[in-house]
């Protein structure tokens, strides 16, 4: 962006900026988040990069109050659209599904209240423990059990929130185009918006795919067809 150029989401990010002084977590998760889309349909990449670093804040006081509560209320049913239940810390289980913690974080979402939702599955043979967030992508890997697998304790809570973030990140490919690697990466946010590390991955691929628009920008117009890569719309229904 240039000083003879305005992005339209830049208010929109005031705004958010506004509601995060504010500590309006929720209003301005909302508006960094519609800004964040805005930015990605014009291909404004070096705006994706500022508008992630609110996003990143505002979802951390959020988790932050949520992880105050310092309690986790196990679920094992089904969770409908219109549950109504209490801020704090969920851990989903069978035979409730990765499907159920998706729709329970976004109710939660809904009423603004402030929680953190993990979804762990059966123990496999060799006694590890799956756990797996949905929504764009499906994010899964295994991890060491709890020592108590009935009382798990706060601590392998939030490791293991920390450890399928960090799955997610190590499945990007760095191989791919700049400009598929946001696209990646911003699926993953979408199913685990609850890692810091996964925001920062997704500012600094939107960094570097900014500068490669920039690069191919400067080369001269009979290379810079061949240079630009024609983008596949991303799947709804990867598995990471």
């Amino acid at each position: 962006m240039t000083a003879a150029r305005m992005s339209p989401n830049t208010p929109l990010l005031a705004k958010a900026e506004q509601a995060l002084s504010r500590h309006q977590w929720f209003e301005a998760e909302r508006l960094a988040l519609k800004a964040l889309e805005l930015a990605r349909a014009a291909r404004e990449f070096d705006e994706m990069a500022r508008i992630t670093l609110p996003l990143q804040e505002t979802r951390r006081q959020r988790m932050q109050v949520a992880a105050e509560i310092g309690k986790i209320t196990i679920v094992n049913e089904s969770v409908a659209e219109d549950t109504k239940i209490p801020a704090g810390c969920y851990l989903i289980q069978p035979p409730a599904v990765g499907a159920d913690a998706r729709r329970l974080r976004l109710a939660l979402l809904e009423r603004e209240a402030p929680s953190l939702v993990l979804c762990r599955e059966p123990r496999t043979a060799m006694g590890l423990c799956p756990i797996v967030s949905i929504g764009q992508v499906t994010i899964r890997t295994r991890i060491n059990p709890p020592k108590n697998w009935d009382k798990p304790s706060f601590s392998w809570y939030l490791a293991a929130l920390e450890q399928l973030g960090d799955a997610a990140i190590a499945s990007i490919d760095r191989g791919m185009e700049p400009a598929r690697q946001v696209d990646a990466l911003l699926q993953c946010v979408d199913s685990h918006p609850d890692h810091e590390k996964l925001h920062q991955a997704l500012a600094e691929a939107c960094k570097l795919a900014a500068r490669e628009d920039r690069r191919i920008a400067e080369l001269p117009p009979s290379r810079r067809r061949a240079a630009t890569p024609v983008l596949d719309q991303p799947s709804d229904d990867e598995d990471v």
